[in-house]
């Protein structure tokens, strides 16, 4: 009755070894992709955007390679991992996509699953934030609202996605998150804005009460 343990034994020894290996190879290049995205978002918020693209591309590439080393080990590739890279990835290049007024790229264009790319879309939100709180700081108003538009249309978007948690993996949680970040964006270039008239105003004052007075004809 157990004659072919044997043959079971080392049947399932070489699936579980090849299993093994495919998640060893896939692990450091998951977490390698995940590192060249987050600095692909800080040269992008240095306007550095040439060293974006090229980071982001090294990061598409380690993908593809995961994807090739996983393509018969599904359940490895659907375990978590590698949907986090896919979300950095999502987050990073629609954020530089945003910053330089470019056309959102989409899931399918990225080779990434709906989830991830929504997720990374509604990350990216907390990043163009962050963009904007530095553009003030430099008194850069042109752009802000353009940026902030931006933000309320993602966020228009993301509330439409009105699926279980199962399969948007977590989405609504970070949609709330989201509504969260651009109401205090909202609030904060509109002080900005407001104190930036205010400055405005002192200064011309300023510049009337500097000029010489018109000195009065003699009689």
């Amino acid at each position: 009755m157990t004659n072919n343990l044997d043959t079971i034994s080392k049947l399932a020894l070489t699936y579980f070894t090849l299993k093994h290996a495919a998640r060893e190879r896939a692990l450091p290049k998951s977490r390698t992709a995940i590192r060249y995205c987050a600095n692909s978002i800080r040269a992008t918020h240095r306007q550095e955007f040439e060293n974006a693209r090229s980071l982001l591309a090294q990061a598409a590439a380690l993908l593809t390679d995961i994807q090739q080393d996983l393509q018969d080990h599904l359940d490895i590739y659907y375990a978590g991992f590698v949907q986090d890279a896919h979300k950095e990835f999502a987050e990073a290049t629609i954020f530089v996509a945003l910053v330089q007024g470019h056309t959102l790229p989409r899931a399918d264009e990225l080779a990434i699953g709906w989830a991830a790319y929504l997720n990374g879309l509604a990350e990216a939100v907390g990043e163009v934030r962050r963009y904007i709180l530095d553009q003030l700081r430099q008194d850069r108003f042109e752009h802000c609202e353009q940026f902030l538009a931006a933000m309320d249309d993602i966020y228009a978007l993301l509330v439409t996605i009105d699926f279980p948690d199962a399969i948007t993996a977590g989405l609504r949680r970070t949609t709330d998150a989201t509504r969260g970040i651009l109401e205090k964006t909202r609030g904060d270039l509109t002080t900005a804005a407001g104190q930036a008239q205010l400055q405005r105003s002192l200064e011309a004052l300023q510049l009337i009460l500097e000029q010489p007075r018109m000195k009065q004809p003699m009689l």
